[in-house]
């Protein structure tokens, strides 16, 4: 029974892991062209008042 448990949490929690991982990249959502332009002019806004 020991061992079961070892095989779950050697193999079994990266594997997991790596679901995880791939479901969040999956489910990661592009900007749009309009939005991706706002996100670029809003950071030259930022970095022209911080200097």
């Amino acid at each position: 029974m020991d061992q079961w448990l070892w095989f779950l949490a050697v193999a079994g929690g990266p594997v997991i892991l790596g679901v995880a991982f791939a479901y969040a990249l999956f489910r990661r959502r592009r900007l749009s062209r309009r939005e991706a332009e706002a996100q670029r002019e809003a950071t030259r806004e930022v970095y022209r008042q911080g200097h």
